[in-house]
């Protein structure tokens, strides 16, 4: 069965899309079937796996008002063994053109229903926003992901966030869980970090990923040469990393795979 995420996180700069690039690089590279939903009208996913957004001819903004069938917009990287459902400036005026069309929470879900036995997983990752794109991305998901940048102003919003996803849940899907918190730009030798580790921990007991994700020069230089961190450094501090990410959520969706088959 496909296993859908939705990257989320109203506060920029945290780490959100590079989670998403590189979470979906390593659980392809970990032998699964990974399609990444770019759901951002920034369309840094798309860009950061050396795809021109402003010559995207079709993608996420075609998927969700129906003019094309999801499966003509996804790109594939023989070389990542990535699928790439892509955005395009056109997005951006994809929320105020869904607010009177019929049941516009769920035109993403009903975007990606053919695609669910087609992959493992599906990541999808939203803009820096509470809005309707990003509630899109919580009713198509099964399963939350939440990056929280390791600095005191990363807190403010969680409240918020979660009231959000709480809402979702009780009104559009009620199978939607947080499947974790990622910590990300962690510095272990700065007390602030670790404080603001703990203060997350207390936020969302038992849900903070045990990888914590480090400040990495190497990370913030992927993106520019078109490839996520498996592929530009995998021996640097994040692409180790995200590596080890992607082996604890396997690991952990295994497990609950297995909880519940014996249910």
């Amino acid at each position: 069965m496909t296993k859908c995420y939705v990257l989320v996180n109203q506060k920029g700069g945290v780490g959100k899309t590079t989670t998403a690039i590189n979470l979906a690089a390593y659980l392809a590279q970990l032998g699964q079937k990974v399609l990444l939903v770019d759901l951002d009208p920034q369309a840094n996913a798309t860009s950061s796996l050396g795809i021109d957004k402003n010559k995207v001819e079709s993608g996420v903004y075609e998927a969700l008002l129906a003019e094309t069938p999801p499966d003509d917009s996804v790109l594939h990287s023989a070389k990542l063994k990535l699928a790439l459902l892509p955005a395009s400036p056109a997005l951006a005026g994809a929320e105020v053109e869904l607010v009177n069309v019929l049941a516009r929470e769920s035109r993403l879900r009903r975007a990606l229903k053919p695609f669910e036995k087609l992959y493992d997983y599906v990541l999808i990752d939203c803009p820096p926003s509470l809005g309707l794109l990003t509630v899109n991305g919580l009713v198509a998901a099964q399963r939350v992901i939440i990056p929280v940048q390791a600095e005191y102003l990363a807190l403010e919003g969680l409240g918020a966030l979660a009231h959000t996803i709480a809402r979702v849940r009780a009104a559009l899907n009620p199978g939607l869980t947080i499947r974790g918190v990622v910590i990300t730009m962690y510095d272990g030798r700065t007390a602030l970090a670790q404080q603001v580790a703990e203060e997350v921990k207390r936020h969302f007991p038992g849900k903070v990923f045990k990888t914590f994700i480090p400040r990495s020069v190497r990370l913030a230089e992927a993106p520019s040469h078109g490839v996520p961190i498996s592929a530009y450094a995998p021996a640097s501090p994040g692409g180790v990393a995200y590596k080890a990410l992607a082996q604890e959520l396997l690991e952990g969706d295994a497990h609950q795979d297995g909880e519940h088959s014996q249910e």
